[in-house]
């Protein structure tokens, strides 16, 4: 694995998974192959999970780790080739990743869409621009279309915790106040379609994801028929895709101990941060079908799994 941008880097998704099944299992055991290589890890937004996973991740493979806040930390950037940059940009990406990535051995990139002009979004410049400069491998961690290793997670901790081969996932839509991205949702379904599960995306009409990301999948607009039988049940927001970032309110959505007696007694997935009491009631986030804790510790173990294939593969 040379860069870590989306699933199409992964040659066997469930062998990758058998990796981080490896790394839990015994997370110090390759405390050395990272020894003398720097992790940089670039923030255009907030982060916890991704942050304070990936550092952990890299200690405990030896590594040392770099962290660039970029609103409050560096100049500035522009992305625009042919930019005349006589107003607020101070350093251009062509002069800035060279010399992040002159400094570091492997560079994790986090950040945002505008959710404005979704042509400019979904064209992923901010990601693109770091892996087309960069001068070591690349890793996403969030974009404005995808969250690779959010979704890996995601599929390990269904493959740790499901209970027969074939279970039925069902991704569900759920109110949020603000208008968040499509990534980690478009992220879930990609890796999804990778498996053999019954995977159902369920969400109001009008707030269907892209189809790039969804082709063969089950799509369904009634909440309550998607659940039934149903052994996961990740809940997510997102905004609208085909009126771009605009924000819907169904607070009828919301996961509640009735919508989850409806499934086969489902384990409750959330990527977190999670609004309570907006996309899911106490009771349900507080109840034993919920494993988002668990869910949000197993990032760790996915990211170290992502960071010694990209260390193996650069020993080669």
């Amino acid at each position: 694995m040379k860069n870590f941008i989306s699933i199409d880097d992964v040659d066997d998704p469930i062998s990758m998974v058998e990796k981080v099944f490896e790394i839990k299992r015994a997370p110090l055991a390759d405390t050395t192959i990272g020894r003398g290589k720097v992790l940089g890890l670039v923030f255009f937004n907030s982060s916890l999970r991704t942050r304070m996973s990936t550092t952990r991740a890299a200690y405990n493979l030896g590594m040392n780790v770099i962290v660039l806040n970029v609103s409050s930390d560096s100049w500035q950037l522009e992305f625009e080739d042919g930019a005349i940059m006589d107003q607020g940009a101070v350093e251009h990406v062509k002069e800035a990743v060279p010399v992040m990535t002159s400094y570091c051995d492997i560079l994790g990139v986090r950040s945002f869409p505008g959710l404005e002009n979704r042509d400019k979004d979904y064209q992923e410049e901010v990601l693109h621009s770091f892996v087309k400069n960069a001068r070591c491998p690349v890793i996403n961690l969030e974009s404005s279309t995808l969250h690779p290793l959010q979704s890996l997670t995601d599929l390990f901790t269904i493959e740790e915790r499901k209970q027969s081969e074939k279970p039925k996932v069902v991704l569900t839509w759920a109110p949020h106040p603000k208008s968040l991205p499509q990534s980690v949702a478009n992220s879930f379904a990609q890796w999804m379609k990778k498996t053999d599960y019954d995977f159902t995306i369920v969400q109001p009409k009008g707030l269907e994801l892209p189809e790039q990301f969804t082709r063969g999948a089950k799509i369904e607009c009634h909440q309550e028929k998607a659940l039934a039988g149903a052994d996961f049940l990740y809940v997510k927001n997102w905004s609208s895709y085909h009126n771009y970032g605009a924000r819907e309110d169904h607070p009828e959505w919301t996961i509640t101990s009735e919508k989850l007696a409806l499934t086969n007694s489902a384990k409750v997935m959330h990527c977190l941060p999670v609004r309570r009491n907006v996309v899911i009631a106490d009771d349900v986030i507080d109840g034993a079908n919920s494993i988002v804790v668990e869910q949000a510790e197993n990032r760790l173990y996915a990211a170290q799994a992502v960071l010694k294939e990209i260390l193996k593969n650069q020993q080669k």
